[in-house]
């Protein structure tokens, strides 16, 4: 009898045991932290792409390789509402320039129904796409809501302008957009040793996370001994780069039609040939780059020829002016929809560095023709663009000695 009893007792305390134990593990388990799925957004802003969330959740995700807004959007929207988007709202923005790597959100509803509400697609960092599910198919374009932080720059030329940026640890984007201001009067393949700059410019800021570089407002770049000074000034609506005098920085003609390269051959009456091996005229500077860096228009113009021209391989030929015509040849390819007869505008890309035709090498052979003659494009002297209004001198002069205080002049 004691041993029944004993046998009893033992199961009785053997099933506790077994009970106890799966109840610590239960909450083990659930008390967890359970990973969120890929995306989803844990804790919600109360707005967000300026949509309220109150009664909405949302996930965000990022555009993989090969995919697009069908195999995004499949298993939450019907097929035909795809197609409409496809079909119908192409003037706000073409799916079919949905890139990889970019951001994109779908917004639904908490209740069992899970129904997309929205979805936004990020074209960059600050501009964004809705996609209104709601009711009828509504797609508008928004942008984030951006502050701004004013900053300055200094830095001293050892090698070259993109080392320099490196060096010190500053956006290279801040060095593009330096060389874009100063195109017209910096040569930035002729800078030397101890040439320096100092810049004032804006930084963008979305959600307290950088963004990008939105302006210059004022520079001073020192080449040669001298002191070039660039002011961003308004003007009928337009922010426009002066000089210290209000004299516009832009001519009718770019420096250079491709932006950090180094130059590998100039202008000259005999050169030898590197293929050839012969001496003979060299009408052009010949721009050493990688194949595939963008060639841009020197100014305005009407495209003479584009097309493979003999040893210069692929070869362009814009017409200026009744003065002025600039070459460019041994491309890899041109911009799209490029032909003879096409009006391109200063800075526009019309094709890409190559080594087509006679050449050794990837390179951009640029050439310049006044009135039909052959002329260095590096002497190459053009007008200025116009000067500050009379009737703004006033309040531009104000801007000039806000930011000489900055620069230190």
């Amino acid at each position: 009898m004691k041993k029944i009893s004993f046998r009893i007792y033992s199961l009785i305390a053997l099933f506790v045991v077994l009970v106890v134990v799966v109840i610590i593990g239960f909450f083990i388990f659930y008390q967890r932290e359970v990973p969120l799925k890929p995306h989803v957004v844990a804790t919600l802003p109360p707005v967000a792409y300026g949509i309220r969330l109150d009664s909405m959740d949302l996930v965000l995700g990022v555009v993989e390789n090969n995919q697009n807004l069908s195999t995004i959007l499949s298993e939450y929207v019907p097929d035909g509402m795809i197609e409409k988007i496809a079909r119908d709202t192409r003037e706000v923005f073409d799916v079919r320039k949905i890139k990889a790597g970019n951001r994109f959100a779908r917004i639904f509803s908490k209740d069992s129904s899970k129904r997309t509400m929205f979805f936004i697609y990020e074209l960059n960092p600050i501009d964004f796409v809705v996609y209104d599910f709601r009711d009828s198919l509504k797609v508008y374009r928004e942008k984030k809501k951006v502050t701004r932080l004013v900053k300055t720059a200094t830095g001293t030329i050892k090698s070259s302008l993109w080392n320099c940026f490196i060096e010190n640890k500053l956006d290279v984007n801040l060095g593009l957009a330096l060389s874009d201001v100063y195109a017209w009067t910096v040569d930035f393949y002729g800078l030397q040793k101890g040439d320096n700059f100092t810049v004032i410019y804006e930084e963008m800021f979305v959600d307290n996370k950088m963004v990008g570089i939105d302006r210059i407002l004022a520079s001073r770049f020192q080449t040669n001994g001298k002191d070039f000074f660039a002011y961003n000034f308004v003007q009928q609506g337009k922010g426009v780069y002066f000089d210290e005098h209000g004299q516009s920085l832009q001519r009718s003609f770019l420096k250079a039609p491709l932006k950090f390269s180094h130059i590998s051959s100039r202008f000259s009456r005999s050169r030898m040939h590197p293929i050839l091996r012969i001496a003979r005229p060299h009408f052009g500077v010949d721009y050493a780059a990688p194949r595939g860096t963008p060639v841009v228009a020197l100014g305005d113009g009407s495209v003479n020829q584009a097309g493979f021209h003999g040893g210069y391989g692929r070869f362009i030929s814009i017409r200026h002016n009744s003065v002025y015509t600039t070459t460019y040849a041994h491309l890899s390819g041109y911009a799209k929809g490029l032909k003879a007869g096409s009006h391109v505008q200063q800075g526009q890309v019309i094709g890409y560095v190559g080594s087509s035709g006679l050449s050794t090498g990837a390179h951009l052979d640029f050439r310049v023709y006044r009135n039909g003659s052959p002329t260095d494009p590096l002497k190459l002297e053009s007008p200025p663009a116009r000067p500050v209004e009379a009737q703004d001198m006033e309040r531009f002069k104000l801007v000039v000695n806000k930011m000489n205080v900055e620069l230190g002049k």
